[in-house]
């Protein structure tokens, strides 16, 4: 009897730990897909024109054109933190103004509460850097895959030097890509 006293609430602690624990870490994600096909803006080996432009009458001041198809301005491939990612990020300029980020065949761990943030940290910072100062594009779409995440009309996108996989539940970068304009 004197054993039954001591062993209901150890199993009782052990059984809500394990599902605290199975609960945070998630650890099935390991081994599940969340695959994105997005339609990319710009095709990852499409080449963009080096070709100048005519050159414009120095007594116009009328604005330069405003591109008629999306156009690459900053691309890099992924950095592995914690977690093996491979692929390509693009920010990508789009006609009348706007602004989207693409990653092209992104290939990563799933994961517990990812999100896509740009960040104005350089790629090559330290991890917990990608946690400050970044802004948040939401959810990560799926872990491998095509996908495209507009960029708000309000961001700044010369201030943009990174793009980051980021876990919010364990303040942890999975990955980060340069996304640093010419």
């Amino acid at each position: 009897m004197r054993h039954r006293r001591f062993l209901i609430p150890v199993s009782v602690f052990l059984v809500v730990a394990l599902g605290v624990g199975l609960y945070l870490f998630q650890p099935w994600r390991l081994l599940t897909v969340r695959e994105t096909r997005d339609a990319l803006l710009v095709p990852p080996a499409t080449v963009q024109s080096t070709a100048p432009s005519t050159p414009q009458s120095t007594a116009s001041s009328a604005p330069a054109p405003v591109a008629k198809t999306p156009k690459e301005v900053a691309a890099g491939e992924w950095r592995s933190l914690e977690h093996a990612t491979t692929g390509k990020a693009s920010l990508i300029a789009l006609p009348g103004g706007g602004h989207s980020v693409q990653f092209a065949s992104l290939d990563t761990s799933d994961g517990p509460d990812l999100y896509v943030y740009l960040s104005p940290h350089a790629s090559s910072s330290s991890e917990k850097t990608f946690g400050q100062g970044f802004t948040s594009l939401g959810k990560l779409k799926g872990n491998r895959g095509d996908q495209v995440y507009e960029i708000p009309s309000s961001v700044d996108v010369s201030a943009i030097r990174s793009v980051v996989i980021w876990c919010q539940r364990f303040s942890a970068g999975f990955a980060v890509a340069p996304l640093e304009q010419a």
